[in-house]
């Protein structure tokens, strides 16, 4: 599906994690930065996909900082909730017949229990969460045709950019260019609805930061101050394999 597409495959967040392996996965794709496109921008938008008429949208824009989504709780919304409204808003006028693939995050889990499958409820932790569980039903109860929420959890592969990481925090990581890959198959298989990305192991934070940083230190949630945090964001898929998360 994704092969040959160029132009008609528009990619938001393409300066992102995991909107830069996209692009560099697909670099003929339509992939604006910020100023070109801000998704809080109807106008803009509309008048993107009216010109552009994708037929594949892989929305990855979004504020992602649990601690920044929770001291501009309006700037949260309107990028994670707003901005996916207005896209979802350009596919219905403009290109109904487009495949829209939207990138969540295993945190709209309470991360209580882990191992979370497809058909489990959303119980947001914190207002990152509550923003990305909102966007999903923005798009769950639009009138798209084609639409495709991926849960996942990923980080880039390059240094841990904190000096330590929490080895009493798990999920079944991937890195980036894991998830463009599972991205890709899930677009040639023609997938809809809401599947879950998730890596073969579940692992500690501690353990995902030391492959690309041996000297990290460990901390526990107890070291923690801030907004609440998800413990177990693992997941299960009820809709397709585990991926190996490549080291």
């Amino acid at each position: 599906m994704a092969s040959g597409l160029g132009p008609r495959l528009l990619i938001t967040g393409g300066s992102g994690k995991l909107g830069r392996e996209l692009v560099r996965m697909w670099p003929d794709s339509l992939h604006p930065t910020h100023q070109k496109l801000d998704v809080n921008n109807l106008p803009s938008v509309l008048s993107l996909i009216r010109k552009s008429e994708p037929k594949v949208i892989i929305h990855c824009a979004a504020l992602t900082n649990v601690r920044q989504c929770e001291l501009d709780r309006e700037n949260a919304w309107q990028t994670n909730v707003v901005g996916t409204a207005n896209l979802v808003k350009g596919i219905e006028e403009y290109a109904q017949n487009s495949m829209f693939i939207h990138i969540s995050t295993a945190c709209v889990f309470h991360g209580e229990k882990g191992d979370y499958v497809e058909t489990d409820i959303p119980y947001p932790k914190n207002f990152y969460s509550y923003t990305k569980a909102e966007a999903e039903s923005v798009v769950r109860f639009s009138s798209l045709k084609n639409w495709l929420i991926i849960r996942t959890n990923f980080v880039a592969r390059v240094r841990w950019p904190y000096k330590k990481a929490f080895t009493d925090r798990y999920g079944t990581y991937l890195f980036t260019d894991d998830v463009a890959g599972a991205i890709e198959l899930l677009m040639s298989k023609g997938l809809c609805g809401i599947v879950h990305v998730c890596g073969e192991e579940k692992i500690s934070m501690f353990e995902l930061a030391k492959i690309m940083t041996p000297d990290i230190k460990p901390m526990t949630l107890a070291d923690y101050t801030g907004p609440p945090l998800t413990m177990d964001m693992s997941l299960r898929s009820n809709r397709i394999g585990a991926f190996k998360l490549t080291r």
